[in-house]
């Protein structure tokens, strides 16, 4: 009897199992449509759908491509040696280390002694420096992938496109043929699975898929330019897009930045485990951290890619310089560089305050300033004999060269910046990147960015009496804090802050652009980022939209993290366009919210459930519900200590696997629970 019955469990806990199995298999096969369903059931013509990620600045791993002996270290690189991210190599072995990242300021060739080239396949962009230690702190895209993994997606659905994030735009098709590649690359995914793909991009990712756009105009002929990328690509979710650029890539230029990557928090934690950590934790950090901002100013400068992320005005436009005509001949058309009216008017190119205020030694009055002297005398905030010069510079005058005119006696680097400029940027044969982006002729377009974290907008320069790349201080730094303006020294700040702040990384004014693309006409939902009944989603409909900013007049909960959507699908027949706006993105350790975004598991919901919804070809709205969210995951469950029961118990249940320690670990998603999905079609 005894043994029936543990037959019988057997049976049964085998049969719970394999329900399990089914219906998490049922979900993804509806998530990839693999199959064609019954009559007012999946229809969808995007049956198997690709997705396709062009990660963002440093975000992909750069291999050793030569062999190189350094001397007083025991660590030399080989051939597919990892160079970043190599924590290791950096701290031991730094001066061999920077061989292999350099490249020559001018031409971008590699040193003489060491070449890196960027790895390939999705292990290139998810951990830089695998690791126990290192690897949770350069983790990008690990978690992306471990949910599509989770929902079932099969390996050949998701392709990295990972570059050398290095380079300028044309030198990656000069010498890489990237974007010859990434054409190919949504060529072979169409064929191989059928349907067209998803363009996943992050940060400086969303430059190069737009240069791929313009590239792609001149390989394809203008009546088939359309069909192509309605036949290959379905949606394109930019992430962290800089649209209007970044100010801390200024930052990155006079004084070394590491853009929110752990360079420094690596480097500490390596070094505490070979001695004792000292009590004032953060004092070390930050000596770390500037130990390598000299080192990070040098590398950052020898990149061509590092003007590709300038600020630049909203109001300016350059037309292309050459016209080349899809069958290979070319011939040259106007180089034209335009300003609007309203850039004269407004003071700050459409940022909330100047980006640069700069000091400059005064010996001799003007006479002393022949590389400045050509330049507009209302840009001096003082020009006494013998004392400092302040000059104040807004988006435009930095990425038109002005700036970096202003200070070329001063700076040994400005020559090699104003030459990077002109010929890998202003006189661009495709694009000048600088310049701002009209929204993509593709049929979905999602812009999604964090908002409200105290980001770096503008900043004070002073000499330092050092050589380079240590000349330049910064005396003071400007914040955007929540739509408002704040300096680190307490000063008063004169701008025009914007109704939120940006993500730590990227001015709101640049992430917000794209709230031009939207119509005439914006839906606005606010819904809590966290699972929620629908008690606290707000909506509006038909809100008014004049190629400006949309702010909804919505009520917030002081304890509660939002997304808010601008929705427009009617604006442009055929074609849907949404702005998501996620307060305040944090991973586990507090850092950086705009590399981290891409980890947030607020966005992979609403990414998954979004595309869920696309693929029902009945589905009544244009886009998702908001009404309400419940858990997706076994990792959503957790336990009501309060009702001393899972919470969410209509999606989860108390369901105890050998290995649980603790209660929340033991809650799960009930059986049904891939029934639960069809509430957001």
């Amino acid at each position: 009897m005894t043994n029936d019955r543990e037959t019988k469990k057997s049976i049964m806990g085998g049969d719970e199992r394999e329900h399990r199995r089914l219906a998490m298999t049922l979900a993804a096969v509806l998530f990839l449509g693999a199959f064609q369903l019954g009559e007012g059931e999946l229809k969808g013509n995007y049956s198997k759908l690709s997705g396709i990620i062009i990660p963002g600045f440093a975000s992909t791993q750069l291999r050793a491509w030569s062999i190189l002996d350094c001397p007083y270290s025991p660590l030399d690189f080989n051939p597919l040696d990892l160079v970043w991210l190599d924590t290791t190599k950096l701290l031991s072995a730094v001066n061999c280390w920077l061989k292999c990242m350099l490249l020559d300021p001018y031409n971008q060739t590699d040193h003489p002694e060491c070449k890196s080239r960027p790895d390939s396949g999705l292990s290139a962009i998810t951990e830089l420096d695998p690791g126990y230690i290192t690897g949770p702190l350069s983790s990008v895209w690990k978690e992306w992938v471990k949910w599509c993994i989770e929902f079932g997606i099969e390996a050949n659905g998701i392709i990295a496109a990972p570059y050398d994030w290095r380079l300028s735009p044309s030198m990656l098709e000069e010498r890489d043929l990237y974007f010859y590649k990434l054409k190919q690359t949504f060529e072979t995914a169409l064929k191989l699975r059928g349907g067209p793909s998803i363009v996943f991009a992050h940060s400086l990712g969303n430059n190069v898929f737009r240069y791929f756009l313009e590239w792609l105009k001149l390989e394809i002929a203008p009546k088939q330019y359309i069909q192509w990328l309605d036949d290959h690509i379905y949606a394109f979710f930019a992430v962290g897009a800089p649209l209007l650029g970044s100010t801390e890539t200024v930052k990155g230029m006079l004084s070394g930045n590491t853009f929110g990557l752990p360079v420094s928090e690596v480097a500490f934690s390596f070094l505490s485990i070979l001695k004792p950590i000292p009590e004032k934790i953060q004092d070390v950090k930050n000596i770390y951290a500037e130990q390598y901002q000299g080192t990070a100013r040098l590398m950052f400068n020898s990149f061509g890619s590092s003007l590709w992320m300038m600020p630049f005005s909203k109001y300016c436009r350059a037309d292309a310089m050459y016209l080349k005509h899809f069958s290979g001949g070319i011939r040259k058309g106007p180089n034209t560089y335009q300003c609007e009216q309203k850039e004269f008017q407004s003071n700050y190119s459409g940022f909330s305050t100047n980006i640069i205020n700069i000091e400059i030694p005064s010996t001799r009055g003007i006479d002393a300033y022949p590389s400045v002297s050509e330049f507009s005398q209302t840009n001096y905030s003082s020009m006494e004999c013998g004392l400092p010069t302040q000059l104040s510079f807004s988006a435009r005058e930095i990425s038109d060269g002005t700036f970096f005119k202003a200070i070329e006696d001063y700076d040994s680097d400005s020559k090699r910046t104003l030459h990077q400029l002109k010929k890998s940027y202003h006189d661009d044969p495709v694009l000048n990147p600088l310049t701002p982006w009209d929204r993509p002729p593709i049929k979905n377009v999602f812009c999604i960015y964090g908002v409200d974290s105290r980001t770096e907008v503008g900043y004070y320069f002073a000499p330092s009496g050092k050589p380079y790349p240590d000349n330049w201080i910064i005396t003071d730094v400007i914040y955007e804090i929540e739509g408002s303006l704040v300096s680190r020294s307490g000063n008063q700040v004169e701008g025009n802050p914007g109704p939120a702040s940006g993500d730590e990384t990227v001015p709101y004014h640049s992430l917000s652009w794209c709230k031009n693309w939207l119509g005439p006409r914006v839906n606005i939902t606010r819904a809590p980022q966290s699972e929620h009944d629908g008690s606290d989603v707000q909506v509006e409909l038909n809100v008014e939209h004049h190629n400006e900013d949309v702010v909804p007049n919505m009520t917030r909960s002081p304890r509660v993290k939002y997304i808010t959507y601008y929705e427009d699908s009617e604006s442009i027949p055929g074609k849907r366009t949404a702005v998501w706006e996620l307060d305040k993105v944090r991973d586990f350790n507090e850092s950086a919210n705009h590399r981290n975004i891409v980890r947030s598991p607020a966005l992979m919901r609403e990414l998954w459930l979004q595309i869920w919804h696309d693929i029902h070809a009945d589905s009544p709205s244009k886009f998702v519900t908001k009404a309400k969210r419940g858990p997706l995951r076994d990792d959503d469950c957790y336990w009501d200590y309060g009702k001393a029961r899972c919470a969410w118990p209509e999606y989860c249940e108390y369901r105890y696997v050998f290995g649980d320690v603790h209660l929340g670990q033991s809650c799960r998603l009930r059986n049904s629970s891939a029934d639960a999905l069809l509430h957001y079609v």
